[in-house]
């Protein structure tokens, strides 16, 4: 099965440099809807520097739906390029092998941090992880949440209902609010650390799962659509990256987590709870066939691109990576070094 997957995935291959080389189609990316608005900045400088190579099409699709696409073959209807505000888990490496998708090079774009905002005349003021994940877990320490209020989880917040606007599972910030922000509390309490290593799928149920009672309401993948919510609803909570909340700093106000205010500052230098790297995984088998991949990932990796003073920090707000990081990611975008596979989690 897995030979003939791979041998199927050649021949598609084949099948796209055939059919028409640069001219086949644009180059494709998918995922995270942190990445795309940087993505977009990026495809458009690309499109104008190299008109013949067409305009990269960037979709919005939540990281682990764009895995799913990413993974699914090799060939022109599948994507080249997969956006990621997580890194890239060993369960899709696995899917990716068996479709063929053997060679993937991983490229860090930048940092962002997992905020948490409110409209700026909310009585919200700041949370501890252990209030959020009180306020949000579905089982917090294996008991059903009852919480209705924020006052409920610690008598000091106000006594306003629990609503939050974030992110669906298919989305890689739905994952790093599980892993970064809801976990550690979790995991702080004696029986859940024991629990961890006696079951851990048990344990991430309960340390991670969300509510499902109208708490926690999933709202897609538009993140604007979530700063629009809150906006319009006193009181409510939205849940997306830095950036979104950059951009709209007249209408809202970022949470301090653990007294961490979400800032440039403090989300680069990892103070912030909710910090994490950004992505961006090439497939390598369709590098030949599009050109614009090349093209993109050069682009995306110039100084004056992700730097501290680079575009996608001036006009997009993406917070650069530290020094050595970025000069790793222009050598991979430069010699496309496969990812070692077995070194995902």
């Amino acid at each position: 099965m897995y030979c003939k997957s791979i041998g199927l995935a050649a021949t598609a291959v084949m099948a796209l440099t055939i059919s028409g080389n640069a001219d086949a189609r644009s180059m494709r990316a998918v995922g995270s809807s942190t990445v795309y608005p940087f993505a977009k900045l990026v495809a458009e400088r690309v499109a104008r520097a190299n008109p013949r190579l067409g305009t990269p099409i960037i979709e919005s699709t939540g990281t682990g739906a764009g895995m799913k696409l990413f993974c699914a073959g090799v060939g022109e209807r599948f994507p080249d390029i997969e956006n990621a505000s997580r890194r890239m888990k060993a369960s899709e490496a696995k899917l990716c092998a068996a479709n063929g998708v053997s060679k993937i090079t991983e490229i860090q774009v930048g940092l962002d941090g997992v905020t948490f905002a409110t409209a700026k005349n909310s009585p919200l003021a700041n949370l501890s992880q252990r209030d959020i994940y009180l306020a949000l877990a579905k089982t917090p320490f294996g008991k059903p949440n009852r919480a209705k209020t924020w006052k409920d989880v610690n008598g000091r917040l106000p006594a306003i209902p629990i609503r939050v606007y974030g992110p669906p599972t298919t989305s890689g910030t739905r994952d790093a609010l599980a892993e970064l922000i809801l976990t550690p509390p979790c995991e702080a309490n004696a029986s859940m650390a024991a629990l961890k290593k006696s079951d851990e799928n048990k344990f991430k149920a309960i340390c991670q799962g969300v509510r499902e009672d109208g708490a926690y309401i999933q709202a897609g993948e538009n993140d604007n659509l979530i700063v629009q919510k809150i906006e319009a609803n006193q009181g409510t909570i939205g849940v997306f990256g830095f950036s979104y909340l950059e951009e709209n700093m007249d209408k809202l106000k970022g949470i301090p987590i653990n007294g961490v205010t979400p800032t440039y500052d403090s989300i680069s230098s990892f103070k912030y709870p909710g910090a994490r790297p950004l992505f961006v995984y090439v497939k390598n088998a369709h590098v030949a066939a599009i050109p614009a991949v090349r093209a993109f990932v050069a682009e995306f990796t110039k100084e004056s691109t992700f730097g501290p003073n680079g575009y996608l920090r001036r006009s997009g707000g993406m917070i650069a990576a530290p020094n050595n990081i970025r000069a790793r990611s222009q050598m991979a975008a430069r010699n496309l070094a496969p990812l070692n596979l077995a070194s995902l989690k």
